[in-house]
């Protein structure tokens, strides 16, 4: 099925875009979820500036490390799964600008060298849809109430394990013994006690990542249903046309399944 919708012209302010919350453990599979739905919108190969939907990682606020803390990054004993790790004042601030509809700028974060990269940043623009993903997106109640929707990519700790070695070895270009320590004696800690207990603020969750087409094909279809509700709201910005492909088998999927929960604020446990 293919549904297609163009904007119409308007001077009129930018609506507030929909933020969807994309979090869950590490390597289960958040950033390929989220590329996916990017792909099956159609949004992948657009545009920065003309992209109707994107998506932000949480890895881009990790914070500056003190010289000592960044002496433990080298040795793999600094806890970057720890909520303290992240500049939540930063994550805050880009999220209401990125409400407001605002362009913002956001840091280029480096994993070899544990470090943003100096004068180098990378810039947001106004989109209809945005897709924050993240191992501890929904940590903080402040943060977490932006949130329109919110994800969490349920994977199974023996696969979220090799993913990250694989990942870290590959693309990090980090050690095995360092790795797997650093995974024994932080990750795993943190996960059980920062990013698991989010799991019950989610409003849809997605058990094995992007191989869960129904689950994906329900969101895609969620966002289709809101993109072409602001298409024909009067006042629209046209910026460009968008083809929305869907499989058969997810043609006739409804989006009922959204559950909706308020839990109370979720501490942070020290």
């Amino acid at each position: 099925m293919s549904n297609s919708f163009s904007r119409k012209h308007s001077s009129s302010p930018a609506k507030k875009p929909f933020l969807i919350g994309v979090a869950g453990g590490t390597a289960s599979g958040k950033s390929t979820v989220c590329q996916t739905i990017i792909e099956r919108l159609g949004q992948f190969d657009v545009d920065q500036q003309q992209r109707q939907v994107i998506c932000i990682s949480q890895d881009s606020f990790y914070r500056e490390l003190t010289p000592a803390e960044s002496e433990k990054a080298k040795l793999g004993q600094f806890n970057f799964d720890h909520p303290d790790a992240f500049d939540y004042h930063l994550i805050l601030k880009t999220l209401k600008r990125i409400t407001a509809g605002e362009s913002c700028e956001i840091p280029v974060y480096d994993f070899k060298s544990n470090a943003r990269i100096e004068g180098k940043q990378a810039t947001l623009y106004p989109a209809d849809v945005v897709v924050f993903e993240g191992i501890l997106v929904f940590y903080t109640q402040e943060v977490r109430e932006l949130f329109d929707m919110k994800l969490f990519v349920d994977t199974d700790a023996d696969t979220r394990l090799a993913r990250r070695v694989l990942r870290d070895i590959t693309e990090r270009g980090r050690d095995l013994n360092k790795v797997l320590h650093q995974y024994t004696t932080l990750v795993k800690p943190a996960f059980e006690e920062f990013c698991l207990p989010t799991k019950k603020f989610a409003d849809v969750i997605i058990p094995r990542g992007a191989e869960n087409l129904v689950a994906i094909g329900l969101i895609v279809q969620h966002i289709q249903d809101i993109l072409r509700a602001r298409s024909e709201a009067p006042g629209f910005e046209r910026r460009r046309t968008v083809n929305f492909q869907l499989s058969p088998e997810e043609e006739d999927l409804d989006f009922s399944q959204h559950r909706q929960n308020s839990e109370p604020c979720l501490s942070r446990p020290h």
